[in-house]
Order: C-alpha cells, then sequence, then structure tokens
C-alpha cells in the first residue's frame, strides 16, 4: 500500500508494473486473507495497528480481480486505464513540438514493435505492448528463464521509451508541463 502510493506519485511506469505483480501475488496465494497476512504483511516492519490496513488494501485488490473475473489472468482495469492515459500522452506527444526528444527515443522502439507484437501475440497499443513486454521480463527474471539476448533487447528499447513517458506524465501531473501551451508557444 504506502509503496503503491509512493510509486503513483513517483513514477506511474512503476505503479504500473507494482499493481500487476500484486495481482500475482494475490492468485499465486489464492486470495487467501491468511495467506496475504502471513506472506506479505507479518514480514514487513509494519506498525500492527497499520497490519489491518495493509491487508483491507490487498483484499480490495482481490475483489476488485473477482469482480472483473480476473481471478485466473489479466489485470484491472484501472491500471489498464492508466495504460490508456499513456497511450494518449504518448500520441500527443509525438505530434506535439514538446515531445521532440521523446519521437527520438521512440523511433529507436519502433523497429522492434512487430517483433515484441509476435512475441507477446497481443493486439494493443505501443505503450500498452511496452508494458506488457516489460512486465513478460520481469517475470522471466524472477523465473530464471529467458533468453539473456531478448531479456536484454527488451530492455535497451522499450525502457527509455516508458521511462521518458512516465517522466513526462509526471511532470505534465504536476504542471511542470503544459502540452498545449507549450504547443501553442511553439507556433
Amino acid at each position: 500500500m504506502d509503496i503503491a502510493q509512493a510509486k503513483r506519485r513517483e513514477n506511474i511506469a512503476e505503479y504500473i508494473l507494482y499493481l500487476w505483480q500484486v495481482e500475482d501475488l494475490l492468485r499465486a496465494l489464492q486470495f487467501s486473507p491468511e495467506a496475504v497476512y502471513s506472506q506479505l504483511i507479518a514480514p514487513r516492519n509494519v506498525e500492527e495497528s497499520q497490519r489491518h490496513v495493509y491487508l483491507l488494501w490487498y483484499m480490495d485488490i482481490a475483489n476488485l480481480l473477482r469482480q472483473e473475473g480476473k481471478e485466473e489472468q489479466g489485470h484491472l482495469e484501472h491500471t489498464l486505464h492508466l495504460i490508456d492515459d499513456l497511450n494518449d500522452l504518448h500520441l500527443q506527444l509525438m505530434k506535439l513540438p514538446v515531445g521532440a526528444h521523446y519521437r527520438e527515443t521512440f523511433a529507436r522502439l519502433e523497429p522492434e514493435l512487430p517483433r515484441l507484437r509476435a512475441v507477446l501475440g497481443r493486439q494493443a497499443s505501443d505503450i500498452e505492448l511496452c508494458f506488457r513486454a516489460l512486465y513478460a521480463v520481469m517475470l522471466y527474471r524472477i523465473k530464471g528463464q529467458g533468453e539473456k539476448g531478448a531479456v536484454a533487447d527488451t530492455i535497451e528499447f522499450v525502457s527509455p521509451v516508458v521511462a521518458e513517458l512516465a517522466d513526462m506524465h509526471r511532470r505534465v501531473e504536476r504542471g511542470e508541463i503544459d502540452l498545449f501551451k507549450d504547443a501553442d508557444a511553439a507556433e
């Protein structure tokens, strides 16, 4: 909960990937409150008075997964909406003057997108595809699987795009960048 809140404030990409990891952890623990408590809460240095709050947070996510029919696989609509928001920002940055550096970064990834689509077998926006690739790399690393070349390629091309997009998102949210004002000024 505290980790998610900090990640949401500082880096939307890390927040999304963290929530996806929590979803998989909850599935692995079969949504059992006892298992969630013993595996995810008890080992942490959390005050006794806060442990119940943490358990409620995890169980809220578990309940959302059930409500959305995603007990076995899939991601919460909340995170998918955030990715849609990031995709909207991506599309704006691809057109607006403020996105010049971002376009250069994305241009290095663009030739790799068909390969990623083939490997992941998904019809998704470019940004959702990036997140799914990063999450797959995380899972491969956790499991100790996957070719090092494929993992390195994904990280080399996808990570800079997602990192820059997340940074731009943070800056827009904080009012450091006004996409439309900056676009008007450049015209």
